[in-house]
C-alpha cells in the first residue's frame, strides 16, 4: 500500500543517485523532527483507555485540545486519534453520544460528511464550531466545505458578514411578511398593505449581531414539530 509513497527513494537508489536519495531522506526528516515532543511521546507512548466512547459496558468521556503555537504539528496527531475514535463510535447497539469539534477547521477529519450524514441513525450528534465559513472552505476546499454546510440539519450562528451571512440568510430562507405603506396628501390619508415572500433573517442583519445574540434554524420531524424552527434569539445571564 505504500509503495507509491516510497517509490522516489527506491527509485533513487536503484539508479545509485546517493546525494538525490540522502537529499530526499532529508527532506522526509525535517517533517518527522516536528512531530518529536516529550508531550507527544507522553501521550502516544500510553494505553490508558480505548476510544470507544460509548460503548454501554465501559462509557466515557475524552476531551483533546490542539496547541495554536504548534497547530499543524498536533493537529496531524489529533486526526490520528479521531479517524479512529469516529470508526469505534459510530456502530449500531452503541449508547447515545456527541461528538464536539470546537474550531473545526484547525483538524482535519476526512469523510466527516459522511459522519454527519450517516451517524444520526446510531444516535451519534456531530456539533462543529467554526468562526467563519471561509475558514471551512480555505482548510476542505470548496467542494467539501458546501457538503459539509448542506448536510447539516441544524445551523446557528452569532455576527458573521459578507458571504457567510448571505449564504446563512439563505440558508435559513424565506417568510411571508407583511408590508405597510402609508400615503400622505392635503385630502386625506391612505394605507395600503401587502404580503411579500421575503428573508426570514436578512444578511444585514445577521452581520450586526450583538455579542450573545444568534440566529438560525433546527431541524424537526412531523411528528415533533418544533414552532419556532427559525429563531433570532438572545442568551441571558441571569
Amino acid at each position: 500500500e505504500i509503495e507509491v509513497l516510497i517509490n522516489p527513494f527506491i527509485s533513487a537508489f536503484m539508479n545509485g543517485a546517493k546525494e538525490q536519495l540522502e537529499g530526499q531522506i532529508a527532506s522526509a526528516k525535517i517533517c518527522l523532527a516536528r512531530l518529536a515532543s516529550p508531550s507527544l511521546y507522553y501521550v502516544l507512548s500510553g494505553n490508558d483507555f480505548t476510544l470507544d466512547l460509548n460503548n454501554p459496558e465501559n462509557p466515557k468521556l475524552v476531551c483533546c485540545g490542539n496547541n495554536p503555537a504548534k497547530q499543524q504539528i498536533y493537529g496531524a496527531v489529533l486526526s490520528l486519534y479521531i479517524e479512529r475514535m469516529l470508526k469505534l463510535v459510530n456502530k449500531k447497539g452503541q449508547w447515545k453520544s456527541s461528538l464536539v469539534f470546537d474550531e473545526f477547521p484547525t483538524i482535519y477529519v476526512n469523510n466527516i460528511d459522511n459522519l454527519i450524514a450517516t451517524a444520526r441513525g446510531n444516535k451519534v450528534a456531530t456539533t462543529l464550531g467554526i468562526q467563519d465559513f471561509s475558514q471551512l472552505r480555505r482548510d476542505y476546499g470548496k467542494e467539501q466545505a458546501d457538503v459539509i454546510m448542506n448536510t447539516s440539519g441544524n445551523i446557528i450562528a452569532g455576527q458573521v458578514i459578507g458571504d457567510t451571512a448571505r449564504q446563512l440568510s439563505e440558508r435559513i430562507g424565506k417568510i411571508m411578511q407583511e408590508r405597510e405603506s402609508v400615503s400622505i396628501n392635503s385630502n386625506d390619508t391612505s394605507i395600503s398593505r401587502s404580503h411579500q415572500l421575503d428573508a426570514a433573517i436578512p444578511a444585514s442583519r445577521i452581520a450586526n449581531l450583538s455579542s450573545g445574540e444568534f440566529v438560525g434554524a433546527v431541524a424537526d420531524d412531523p411528528d415533533q414539530k418544533i414552532k419556532r424552527k427559525v429563531f433570532h434569539s438572545t442568551i441571558l445571564n441571569d
